[in-house]
């Protein structure tokens, strides 16, 4: 199956501001995202399956992927399309054998050297960052800008996904640099309307193939 990572949202349940998470993805959905991360690391057990089981019922009627962050166990248990990791996650290859056949697994990355060694070892795609300078995760990683996205596309043959500071005035850029698309998730949670937020990205990179 073909899959759209043009607008890729990270459904964060921190930057959901004490909102219920899952009408915010479907609002998100609605103005045009394509792909969808769903992030609760301080959630117990129970509550992300809880939360995984809600999300993924409502984007199987939009036709819309959920990945799971870092959680295999959890991914498993809500029926997601697969789960997206960190460098000091579970190896991609092991996330392989315990996933279903056909589930994605992305990895994070941040040069051309772990984008290759994520791609050998299985992964589906990458994600990218910090595009730009980001308050969302605190990192001490180097910022890589349109410049060092397209070094780690051109180092790799599967999608490339920007993350990190990204917004309706700089998606664009990101993707002229080759990327497959851009993930998102201040600019759309910590919006006052989320469909809004997320049409206004999409808009900005109209014209640009996914």
């Amino acid at each position: 199956m073909a899959i759209d990572y043009s607008l890729y949202l990270i459904a964060d349940a921190e930057f959901a501001s004490g909102r219920d998470l899952v009408p915010l993805i479907e609002a998100a959905v609605k103005g045009g995202v394509t792909i969808v991360q769903l992030r609760a690391k301080d959630f117990p057990f129970r509550d992300f399956i809880e939360l995984g089981r809600r999300a993924a019922a409502v984007l199987k009627k939009h036709r819309i992927p959920l990945l799971i962050n870092d959680r295999v166990d959890i991914a498993m248990a809500c029926g997601a399309a697969g789960v997206h990791l960190g460098q000091e996650d579970m190896p991609p290859a092991l996330a392989r054998k315990a996933l279903a056949k056909g589930k994605l697994v992305g990895i994070s990355v941040n040069t051309p050297e772990e984008a290759r060694d994520a791609e050998h070892q299985g992964a589906d795609y990458v994600g990218a960052g910090p595009a730009y300078a980001t308050a969302t995760v605190r990192t001490d990683l180097p910022v890589l800008g349109p410049e060092g996205i397209r070094r780690i596309k051109d180092a790799v043959r599967i999608p490339v996904v920007a993350i990190g500071g990204i917004t309706d005035r700089n998606a664009r850029v990101v993707r002229e640099a080759g990327a497959a698309g851009v993930a998102v998730v201040s600019a759309i949670l910590g919006a006052a309307d989320a469909e809004t937020a997320a049409r206004l990205i999409k808009k900005s990179m109209r014209g640009l193939a996914p």
